[in-house]
Formats: C-alpha cells, sequence, structure tokens
C-alpha cells in the first residue's frame, strides 16, 4: 500500500492562496504537524486559544474586521466548541472555513473504533454543515473548494483533515 501523506506547505499554500491572514487555533494532536511552518510564515497570523469554544467568537471578530480567519480545531474540540459554531459559525452567516482534525478516522470504509470519528459527519450533517474530506496533498483543492462554498453560501464549511500527515 502506498503511503499517504499530507503536507503542511500544501495546506498553508492553499490558506495563502484563499487570501487567509489568521488562523485561529488550538494545536492538537492532529493538527500539530503544521504548527512550525505556520509560526514561521509571515503572511499568517497564530492566534492562539485556549478553548475551542472561544474559536468562533474570535474568528467573527476577525472577519467583522475585514480579515479572513480560518479555524482549525479537533473533531474533540468541535464536540466543545458546538455552541459558538452554532450561534457564531452558522446563525450569523460568516462565509468561513473551518479545518477539522478527524480523529479516528481509519479511511474510506475502515472500521473506526473511537467515538471522535464515529460522530463527527452526523453532527456536522445535523448541523447542516457541508464538508470537505483531506486526506492527502492530492486532496488539497478541497479546501479551496470548501472556501468558495464558504462565499457563494454565506456560511460555514468544514475542511476534514482525516490522515497520517507526512
Amino acid at each position: 500500500m502506498a503511503e499517504i501523506s499530507l503536507s503542511p506547505s500544501a495546506i498553508i499554500e492553499q490558506f495563502k492562496k484563499n487570501d487567509v491572514t489568521h488562523i485561529v487555533w488550538l494545536p492538537d494532536t492532529e493538527t500539530n504537524f503544521m504548527y512550525n511552518q505556520i509560526i514561521s510564515d509571515e503572511d499568517l497570523k497564530l492566534v492562539p486559544i485556549c478553548r475551542e469554544g472561544e474559536s468562533m467568537p474570535i474568528a467573527a471578530g476577525l472577519w467583522i474586521g475585514g480579515k479572513k480567519p480560518v479555524v482549525l480545531i479537533q473533531n474533540t474540540g468541535m464536540f466543545e466548541a458546538g455552541d459558538s459554531i452554532r450561534g457564531m459559525g452558522i446563525d450569523l452567516g460568516i462565509p468561513m472555513v473551518m479545518v477539522v482534525g478527524y480523529r479516528g478516522w481509519m479511511g474510506e470504509g475502515g472500521q473506526m473504533t473511537d467515538s471522535a470519528g464515529v460522530f463527527t459527519e452526523p453532527i456536522l450533517d445535523a448541523w447542516g454543515i457541508r464538508h470537505y474530506m483531506v486526506e492527502t496533498d492530492d486532496d488539497v483543492a478541497r479546501i479551496s473548494e470548501a472556501f468558495e462554498d464558504a462565499e457563494e453560501n454565506q456560511t460555514l464549511v468544514a475542511c476534514l483533515l482525516g490522515a497520517e500527515y507526512g
């Protein structure tokens, strides 16, 4: 089986292509592979948060102030942030992308045993949040599709990072 790889540079390139100014983020086990490259990039400003529930209000404030944030959290944190996702991300109609580390994802057709993975897509579906799977560098263009979707529909859209990172 070929090695699956998702590189920080491919993701960051998509952020820049879509004029992202700020990354609102609580680094976690699923997305921390990007940390060093993000903090060394002068074009992107990292906004660290203490809890995922802070991500949406901070991102909303940045958007209202004319910036273009992306929220980067793990799926377990997405569960914790549910009220702010509903109130700020969905109800306000802010065109924003939330990049979610997909803890528990076992690949297409894989048997997920971690409840975080099992509940992720059903919860996004219940909230009416469209989502795009990004597993390899070959998939990163889906991030741009998510930004286009968010703008076109004036809503929150998610990208699920569902791979081991290289």
